[in-house]
C-alpha cells in the first residue's frame, strides 16, 4: 500500500511542482504524512498530495526531532536550512537547486542568519559545562547537541588539544533529556563523554537547568540551528566541524 501512495504522490507533485526535482518520497515513516525530499531539500505532504506542509515534525514518545535528524542525514552543513528553502520552493514552483534564497526578496522564507561573530556576555556562567584543561591559555565555546555525530567528533579532537572547553548543550535533535542528565551528574567532564559515546553514566538526581534553558533561548535568538557552533574567545564563529590542525591553527589566531 505504501509503495502505491509513494507513486500516486510523485505523480501528483510531477504535475503540481513541475520546477522541482524529487529525490524521494517515503510515505512510512510517519504516519498519515509522507515525507519528501528534493536534493537537500525536505518537506511534508498527506498522502493526497494536496496539502503540503513545512515544518519540524516532533515525536513526542521519543522526544526526537525527526526534521532535523533527517536534514542531518541529507546534508550535515545545512541541518535547518533546508526546510526553509524549500518553503520557497514550494510557495513559487520553482527550481529546488540548492541555491541560496536572496535575503529580503518578497515570497522568499528564509534561514535565520547565523552572526560571522558572537557576544557571549550575556549568556550566565550557568548552563556551561567546562571540561579539558581548565589551565589553559587557550579556551573555546562550543553549541553542540548530544545525538549529533559531528558534534562527538569535534569533542574527540578537542579532548586531544590543549584547550579549556565551554561547552553548551541545545536541543537541535531532541537531546534535551540528555543534557538535563549531563549537566545534572556529579561528574559533568565524565558523564558529557559517555553521553557522546552511547555508554551507560549513573543517573544524576534532579537539579536546576535553567542555564540550560538560557543555552536554547541564546541560540533561537542568534539563529543557531545546527550543531555544532565553535566561538573563539575574541567572539569568531566557525559553524561545523573542523580537524585538530585546523582548530589549532584558528585559535592561534584570536590570540592578541
Amino acid at each position: 500500500m505504501a509503495g502505491k501512495d509513494e507513486a500516486k504522490v510523485s505523480l501528483l507533485l510531477k504535475t503540481r511542482l513541475p520546477k522541482t526535482p524529487l529525490t524521494k518520497v517515503d510515505c512510512e515513516k510517519i504516519d498519515g504524512l509522507c515525507e519528501v525530499t528534493a536534493g537537500a531539500n525536505l518537506f511534508y505532504v498527506n498522502h493526497g498530495a494536496r496539502y503540503l506542509i513545512i515544518g519540524r515534525v516532533y515525536d513526542m514518545e521519543t522526544r526526537q526531532d525527526l526534521t532535523a535528524a533527517r536534514l542531518l542525514e541529507i546534508n550535515p552543513d545545512m541541518l535547518v536550512g533546508g526546510a526553509a528553502k524549500a518553503n520557497a520552493v514550494a510557495a513559487e514552483g520553482g527550481e529546488a537547486d540548492g541555491a541560496t534564497t536572496p535575503v529580503g526578496k518578497p515570497g522568499k522564507v528564509t534561514a535565520p542568519v547565523r552572526p560571522v561573530v558572537l557576544n557571549l556576555s550575556g549568556l550566565p556562567s550557568d548552563g556551561a559545562i567546562v571540561w579539558g584543561n581548565r589551565t589553559a591559555k587557550q579556551s573555546v565555546t562550543i553549541f553542540t547537541d548530544f545525538r549529533c555525530g559531528y558534534c562527538r567528533a569535534l569533542t574527540n579532537v578537542l579532548r586531544g588539544m590543549d584547550v579549556k572547553v565551554v561547552e553548551r548543550p541545545i536541543s537541535v535533535l531532541g537531546s534535551r533529556d540528555i543534557a538535563d542528565r549531563v549537566y545534572c551528574s556529579k561528574n559533568q567532564e565524565q558523564a558529557l563523554h559517555a553521553a557522546y559515546a552511547g555508554e551507560p553514566f549513573k543517573g544524576p538526581t534532579a537539579c536546576d537547568t535553567k542555564g540550560l534553558d538560557a543555552n536554547e533561548r541564546f541560540a533561537r535568538e542568534h539563529g543557531l540551528n545546527a550543531t555544532p557552533i565553535i566561538v573563539r574567545g575574541d567572539g569568531a564563529v566557525l559553524e561545523g566541524y573542523r580537524p585538530k590542525e585546523f582548530l589549532e591553527a584558528w585559535l592561534r589566531g584570536g590570540q592578541s
